[in-house]
Protein backbone atom coordinates (compact mmCIF):
# COMPACT_ATOMS: atom_id res chain seq x y z
CA UNK A 1 0.00 0.00 0.00
CA UNK A 2 2.97 2.32 0.60
CA UNK A 3 3.83 2.48 -3.12
CA UNK A 4 0.18 3.03 -4.04
CA UNK A 5 -0.14 5.96 -1.64
CA UNK A 6 3.09 7.47 -2.97
CA UNK A 7 1.50 7.44 -6.44
CA UNK A 8 -1.70 9.02 -5.10
CA UNK A 9 0.41 11.76 -3.50
CA UNK A 10 1.89 12.35 -6.97
CA UNK A 11 -1.63 12.85 -8.34
CA UNK A 12 -2.03 15.71 -5.88
CA UNK A 13 1.42 17.13 -6.59
CA UNK A 14 0.71 17.07 -10.34
CA UNK A 15 -2.63 18.84 -9.87
CA UNK A 16 -4.80 15.97 -11.13
CA UNK A 17 -6.63 16.11 -7.80
CA UNK A 18 -6.70 19.01 -5.34
CA UNK A 19 -7.01 16.93 -2.19
CA UNK A 20 -7.80 13.43 -1.00
CA UNK A 21 -8.34 11.23 2.03
CA UNK A 22 -8.23 7.48 2.46
CA UNK A 23 -11.70 6.26 3.43
CA UNK A 24 -13.61 3.01 3.82
CA UNK A 25 -12.14 -0.18 5.24
CA UNK A 26 -8.51 0.86 4.82
CA UNK A 27 -9.15 4.06 6.77
CA UNK A 28 -10.94 2.12 9.51
CA UNK A 29 -7.86 -0.06 10.03
CA UNK A 30 -6.08 2.96 11.52
CA UNK A 31 -8.62 3.09 14.34
CA UNK A 32 -9.97 -0.42 15.03
CA UNK A 33 -9.44 -4.09 14.28
CA UNK A 34 -9.31 -4.53 10.50
CA UNK A 35 -12.45 -5.26 8.51
CA UNK A 36 -12.45 -7.34 5.34
CA UNK A 37 -11.63 -5.18 2.34
CA UNK A 38 -9.76 -5.77 -0.87
CA UNK A 39 -9.41 -2.26 -2.21
CA UNK A 40 -8.28 1.21 -1.27
CA UNK A 41 -11.06 3.81 -1.35
CA UNK A 42 -10.07 7.42 -1.88
CA UNK A 43 -12.35 10.42 -1.47
CA UNK A 44 -10.99 13.05 -3.83
CA UNK A 45 -11.50 16.69 -4.59
CA UNK A 46 -11.02 16.92 -8.34
CA UNK A 47 -9.03 19.68 -9.96
CA UNK A 48 -10.74 19.73 -13.35
CA UNK A 49 -13.99 21.12 -14.65
CA UNK A 50 -15.43 17.73 -15.64
CA UNK A 51 -19.04 17.19 -14.66
CA UNK A 52 -21.60 14.38 -14.65
CA UNK A 53 -20.54 10.93 -15.77
CA UNK A 54 -17.17 12.22 -16.96
CA UNK A 55 -16.05 13.59 -13.61
CA UNK A 56 -13.22 11.07 -13.14
CA UNK A 57 -11.89 11.48 -16.69
CA UNK A 58 -8.73 13.38 -15.62
CA UNK A 59 -7.74 10.55 -13.27
CA UNK A 60 -8.32 7.88 -15.92
CA UNK A 61 -6.39 9.92 -18.53
CA UNK A 62 -3.52 10.26 -16.08
CA UNK A 63 -3.64 6.52 -15.33
CA UNK A 64 -3.57 5.64 -19.02
CA UNK A 65 -0.51 7.86 -19.61
CA UNK A 66 1.18 6.38 -16.51
CA UNK A 67 0.48 2.80 -17.64
CA UNK A 68 -1.98 1.87 -14.90
CA UNK A 69 -4.81 -0.43 -15.94
CA UNK A 70 -8.44 -0.52 -14.93
CA UNK A 71 -10.27 -3.42 -13.33
CA UNK A 72 -14.02 -2.93 -13.05
CA UNK A 73 -14.48 0.36 -11.16
CA UNK A 74 -10.89 0.33 -9.89
CA UNK A 75 -7.51 1.46 -11.09
CA UNK A 76 -4.74 -1.01 -10.38
CA UNK A 77 -2.02 1.17 -8.89
CA UNK A 78 1.14 -0.67 -7.93
CA UNK A 79 -0.91 -3.88 -7.75
CA UNK A 80 -3.61 -2.55 -5.42
CA UNK A 81 -7.18 -1.89 -6.62
CA UNK A 82 -8.01 1.77 -5.93
CA UNK A 83 -11.47 3.29 -6.20
CA UNK A 84 -11.59 7.08 -6.50
CA UNK A 85 -14.80 8.57 -5.10
CA UNK A 86 -15.40 12.25 -5.82
CA UNK A 87 -16.69 14.20 -2.84
CA UNK A 88 -20.44 13.90 -3.23
CA UNK A 89 -21.93 15.85 -0.33
CA UNK A 90 -21.05 18.28 2.45
CA UNK A 91 -20.21 15.58 5.00
CA UNK A 92 -17.73 13.87 2.69
CA UNK A 93 -16.21 17.22 1.68
CA UNK A 94 -15.81 18.13 5.34
CA UNK A 95 -14.22 14.72 6.05
CA UNK A 96 -11.53 15.39 3.43
CA UNK A 97 -10.94 18.92 4.71
CA UNK A 98 -10.47 17.54 8.24
CA UNK A 99 -8.50 14.42 7.33
CA UNK A 100 -5.61 13.49 9.60
CA UNK A 101 -2.09 12.81 8.50
CA UNK A 102 -0.84 9.25 8.94
CA UNK A 103 2.20 7.35 7.75
CA UNK A 104 2.41 4.01 5.97
CA UNK A 105 6.07 3.11 6.03
CA UNK A 106 7.82 6.26 4.84
CA UNK A 107 4.83 7.68 2.98
CA UNK A 108 2.61 10.35 4.50
CA UNK A 109 -1.05 10.12 3.64
CA UNK A 110 -4.34 11.71 4.61
CA UNK A 111 -6.99 9.56 6.28
CA UNK A 112 -10.58 10.36 7.19
CA UNK A 113 -10.78 10.92 10.96
CA UNK A 114 -12.68 8.27 12.94
CA UNK A 115 -15.52 10.63 13.89
CA UNK A 116 -16.16 11.32 10.21
CA UNK A 117 -15.90 7.64 9.32
CA UNK A 118 -18.68 6.88 11.81
CA UNK A 119 -20.82 9.73 10.47
CA UNK A 120 -20.35 8.60 6.85
CA UNK A 121 -21.17 5.00 7.79
CA UNK A 122 -24.38 6.18 9.47
CA UNK A 123 -25.28 8.36 6.50
CA UNK A 124 -24.64 5.58 3.98
CA UNK A 125 -27.04 3.31 5.90
CA UNK A 126 -25.89 -0.01 4.48
CA UNK A 127 -26.14 -2.91 6.92
CA UNK A 128 -22.37 -3.48 6.90
CA UNK A 129 -21.81 0.22 7.57
CA UNK A 130 -24.11 0.16 10.61
CA UNK A 131 -22.18 -2.86 11.92
CA UNK A 132 -18.83 -1.16 11.31
CA UNK A 133 -20.05 2.10 12.87
CA UNK A 134 -20.99 0.15 16.00
CA UNK A 135 -17.57 -1.50 15.95
CA UNK A 136 -15.87 1.89 15.59
CA UNK A 137 -17.87 3.25 18.52
CA UNK A 138 -16.69 0.35 20.67
CA UNK A 139 -13.05 0.09 19.58
CA UNK A 140 -11.78 3.39 18.23
CA UNK A 141 -10.54 6.29 20.30
CA UNK A 142 -13.18 8.83 19.32
CA UNK A 143 -13.67 12.40 20.35
CA UNK A 144 -17.31 11.95 21.42
CA UNK A 145 -17.97 15.69 21.55
CA UNK A 146 -16.67 16.15 17.99
CA UNK A 147 -18.67 13.14 16.80
CA UNK A 148 -21.91 14.49 18.28
CA UNK A 149 -21.26 17.90 16.72
CA UNK A 150 -20.72 16.32 13.28
CA UNK A 151 -23.80 14.11 13.61
CA UNK A 152 -25.97 17.02 14.72
CA UNK A 153 -24.74 19.26 11.90
CA UNK A 154 -25.56 16.59 9.29
CA UNK A 155 -28.85 15.38 10.79
CA UNK A 156 -27.57 11.96 11.83
CA UNK A 157 -28.20 11.86 15.59
CA UNK A 158 -31.25 9.60 15.22
CA UNK A 159 -29.16 7.08 13.26
CA UNK A 160 -26.65 6.98 16.10
CA UNK A 161 -29.45 6.24 18.53
CA UNK A 162 -30.65 3.40 16.31
CA UNK A 163 -27.33 1.55 16.44
CA UNK A 164 -26.69 2.23 20.10
CA UNK A 165 -29.99 0.57 20.91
Amino acid sequence: MEKTLAVINQLKEQGVINDYAVCGGMAAMFYMEPVLTYDLDIFCVLAGEEKGLNILAPIYKWADRAGYKTFKEHLLIEGLPVQFLPVYNDLVKESVENAVEKKIGLVKTRVVAPEYLVAIMLQTSRKKDAINAGKMLGEAKLNKRALLKILKKHGLLAKLGAIEG
